[in-house]
């Protein structure tokens, strides 16, 4: 497992100088940065994280019911339900959403803190749930190939129904829990669109997982690839 120093060498290496560097996301009992609360999704506030100001999220700095039971700091809303089926409507019945929450098995934290910093910022990987990447197609083609390279399980890399926050936080954080190998990508929900770039989905890695994958990051095609090396100029222009 490198250390992060050595990753972001590693990653600007396969990415370029570039793409965006990722955010690391993990619960703590203190906030490692004062946040306002923020009204609304709260992806809005992580521009901050991405700008390189760590992002403490707490149940008074998130504003919406959703975001706080994703993120584990509540128990669902009774509202959600219809709200996601007959005012979203993003499910054809309240009774299949309160299905799909009761299948992802979220579970309360028992730390008051969720911290995003961007992994410049991180002096270790120490606590850490999962690494979250802005990824455009580009992007894309690289984190999964990377995913797929020592693995051959069909959900290696998987996309899921959900809000940001549970494909991002939910979903990750409950993989790690479970020393799961799945990558998830995210960010399709119209509610979070407007609060990220239009050539942006999320693409992000358990730690579980995050760790056996550092040790091929040099393996793969990522490196020394003449059909990556194509991708990576058009990255870098």
């Amino acid at each position: 497992m490198m250390n992060v120093q050595d990753f972001i060498k590693n990653y600007r290496e396969a990415f370029g100088s570039k793409a965006s560097l990722p955010l690391l996301f993990g619960y703590s009992n203190r906030p490692i940065a004062p946040t306002t609360k923020i009204g609304g999704c709260f992806f809005k506030g992580l521009n901050e994280a991405r700008d390189g100001m760590p992002v403490s999220l707490s149940a008074e700095v998130i504003g919406c019911g959703g975001g706080k039971l994703y993120t584990g700091f509540a128990d669902m809303p009774e509202r959600v339900p219809k709200f996601v089926s007959l005012t979203e409507k993003y499910k054809k019945t309240p009774e299949m959403v309160k299905d799909f929450i009761d299948a992802l098995q979220i579970k309360r934290t028992d730390k008051p803190y969720l911290n995003f910093l961007r992994i410049d910022k991180a002096e270790s990987f120490d606590n850490v749930e999962g690494i979250f990447f802005y990824a455009t197609p580009d992007m894309l083609s690289g984190l999964c190939g990377w995913a797929f390279f020592d693995s051959n399980e069909t959900d290696a890399v998987v996309s899921m129904f959900g809000s940001g926050c549970s494909t991002v936080v939910s979903m990750t954080v409950a993989e790690n829990a479970r020393g799961g190998h799945r990558c998830f990508l995210g960010l399709f929900d119209p509610s979070v669109r407007p609060w990220v770039g239009r050539d942006e989905l999320s693409f992000t890695i358990p730690f579980s997982r995050f760790a056996t994958m550092t040790d091929t990051m040099r393996d793969c095609f990522l490196f020394d690839s003449h059909a990556w090396q194509k991708v990576k100029t058009r990255l870098e222009e």
